[in-house]
């Protein structure tokens, strides 16, 4: 600024000594230093800039890089996962699965409604609510859990074909373990009253026998018959292991058929047997033959646990839109609550001439109708066996969409 004051000057003004001259060249020198000092500093600011960004581009690409390398590991995680395992929005469509889910339901899947996926390609187990059944014919286990902070849910199809496999296997040894100890058993208890029976028939071939004794041999020869038959019937109906042919039957025909089995032991007035069928429905699907024997052995038990003087009563009710309900109520003794866990086990009874096969056979009975026994009793006031059976004919949908 000093210098160009100096040649602005008018020409009627002095000429600047040397002084002046100097002074000015002075100042210009260190205007020009400290702008040069400025650009530099301008430099090395916009150079650790850029080495700053540098450093930050780096760093965020390398951790897209990690990111990518994690979603790429987590891929390879779900497509070698041996479960199937399937991601839902928030309106159950499906979003994402991997390889194991398209091996166990088919393509496509992506896009798809869960619960038309699951109507067309899994079916319901009915003695097992959280197992489904493949097209395939294997089985799988289906669980469910809602993604964080989200609304959508995973769901997960676990093959448990194998598992199933080994406890078949397992519960088939049992089986065959527990029909040795039933015929073990059975030897003895059938053995008695054959011998009684071939007793009282020898005697019917005597001359000198009359005619009351006749009856009262021919009486307990049936008896005899009688008791082999139920234990013969028991035996056949725990060999099968529940798996029994359903067809169907007259509900009021099975509680006809039972009061006309007991119409002797009613007849002779020592106890009183009152049956009511209260049901409104009265087409049934199930096996009826062994429903009644279920019911004979309850009401057999029932009788024995009547000392003198008593009363049965069969009540039969609709339990809901699929299941009857059938009680059995006798004033008898009752049963002690340290046998009351036990009553259904194979084998095990609290009488010297039992088999302790009765109610392990009504209790396969029940299940094979894919329903559940339960028993209330107390000492010295009796005992009550309710049977919830699915009897009901009708047709069953199963929710197999994995919705609550």
């Amino acid at each position: 600024m000093a210098i160009k004051s100096y040649f602005t000057m008018t020409s009627s003004e002095s000429l600047p000594t040397a002084e002046e001259l100097t002074t000015a060249f002075r100042t210009f020198n260190q205007l020009s230093e400290d702008l040069t000092n400025s650009y530099r500093g301008l430099e090395e600011q916009v150079a650790k800039l850029h080495n700053e960004l540098a450093a930050a581009r780096s760093e965020r690409l390398e951790t897209l890089i990690e990111k990518e390398m994690l979603a790429t590991r987590l891929e390879q995680i779900l497509a070698a996962l041996p479960a199937a395992t399937i991601i839902l929005d928030a309106k159950n469509n499906i979003i994402d699965c991997n390889l194991q889910a398209e091996k166990f339901l088919g393509e496509p899947l992506v896009g798809e409604l869960w619960s038309e996926v699951a109507r067309r390609s899994l079916t319901a187990v009915n003695d097992n609510p959280l197992e489904r059944r493949l097209v395939n014919g294997g089985y799988v286990s289906i669980t469910s859990s809602s993604l964080p902070e989200s609304s959508g849910q995973v769901i997960v199809l676990s093959d448990v074909s194998e598992m199933n496999a080994l406890q078949e296997s397992l519960n088939q040894k049992k089986h065959l373990f527990e029909m040795g100890e039933m015929v073990a058993s059975m030897a003895h208890q059938v053995r008695t009253p054959l011998s009684a029976a071939i007793l009282y028939a020898s005697q019917l071939s005597h001359p000198a026998i009359d005619e009351n004794k006749r009856q009262l041999f021919s009486k307990k020869i049936l008896e005899r018959l009688h008791y082999l038959e139920r234990q013969v019937n028991d035996m056949l109906v725990f060999a099968k292991e529940g798996h029994l042919a359903m067809e169907i039957f007259s509900l009021q025909a099975l509680v006809d058929n039972v009061r006309v089995s007991l119409l002797d032991v009613i007849s002779e007035g020592k106890v009183q047997f009152y049956a009511l069928n209260n049901c409104d429905l009265d087409r049934m699907k199930g096996n009826a033959d062994v429903l009644q024997g279920a019911i004979m052995n309850l009401i057999n038990n029932a009788m024995d646990a009547i000392k003198e003087e008593g009363r049965i009563d069969l009540v039969v009710e609709r339990y809901d839109a699929q299941n009857i309900l059938i009680k059995i109520k006798d004033s008898g003794r009752g049963i002690e609550e340290e046998n009351l866990q036990r009553i259904f086990e194979p084998f095990f009874t609290t009488r010297v001439a039992g088999t302790g096969l009765g109610l392990a056979v009504v209790d396969s009975v029940v299940k094979a109708h894919e329903g559940y026994i339960e028993c209330t009793s107390s000492i010295g006031v009796g005992t009550e066996f309710s049977l919830v059976l699915k009897c009901i004919e009708q047709d069953f949908f199963p929710n197999l969409s994995g919705e609550e």
